[in-house]
């Protein structure tokens, strides 16, 4: 999966000329929570609701409210925003936006196509894949499970699944707690709690939780 099959598109952009003020009014009008700034056709920074609260005047401020009024009127989007932005190009894996975000701690990427914002990835985007990818909205039988990490395990255990009927609807598999083990997390349908857990009973190392 790529960037492009998941950002949303086209994009929300603010103009640096924008009064700050405008700005919030924007974002929560359309309910989002950053905003690549462009000037044209060219970006020239991100802003966030974050750096725009930041910028408003304090609450314990002894200045009357038209004065901060005038202040917030007069303070733009281009003074407050992030200069340097980190950007993916559409064709990006979609994991690899995920890393760029975790490792910078930010909550969003605009997205290139050349010199030209098409798009932005957001951590609520990741959110829903990963809706998608645990299987969230489905019904079945969930577990999670230790198994040993060694060439076949996952095969046995799908094999295993499939032979009785079974179907997945999710699989994930994680680092397990201790060395030479993986923990996995999947659902299926077709088969009850106790179908499943006589199927894959000597195969995991351990279960975890089993659910419906």
């Amino acid at each position: 999966m790529l960037v492009g099959e998941r950002m949303s598109h086209p994009p929300i952009t603010i103009p640096p000329e924008m009064s700050i003020h405008d700005a919030l009014a924007l974002l929560k009008k359309e309910r989002i929570r950053r905003a690549p700034v462009t000037r044209g056709d060219k970006m020239v920074g991100i802003i966030s609701d974050k750096d725009l609260l930041n910028a408003s005047p304090s609450p314990a401020t002894s200045l009357s409210i038209w004065e901060l009024n005038y202040l917030l009127s007069k303070l733009t989007v281009g003074e407050v925003m992030t200069r340097q932005v980190i950007t993916v190009a559409e064709d990006t894996p979609i994991e690899e936006a995920a890393r760029i975000m975790a490792d910078n701690k930010i909550g969003g990427l605009p997205v290139m196509k050349g010199e030209r914002i098409v798009g932005i990835i957001t951590e609520t985007d990741l959110f829903k894949i990963l809706l998608e990818l645990m299987g969230a909205r489905e019904r079945g039988v969930r577990v999670t499970a230790l198994i040993e990490d060694q060439p076949g395990a996952l095969a046995r255990i799908t094999r295993a699944i499939a032979e009785a009927g079974g179907d997945f609807v999710a699989f994930g598999q994680f680092t397990g707690n201790a060395s030479g083990t993986k923990l996995l997390t999947f659902k299926v349908t077709g088969l009850k709690r106790d179908a499943v857990a006589h199927v894959t009973a000597g195969i995991v190392k351990e279960v975890w939780d089993i659910r419906e």
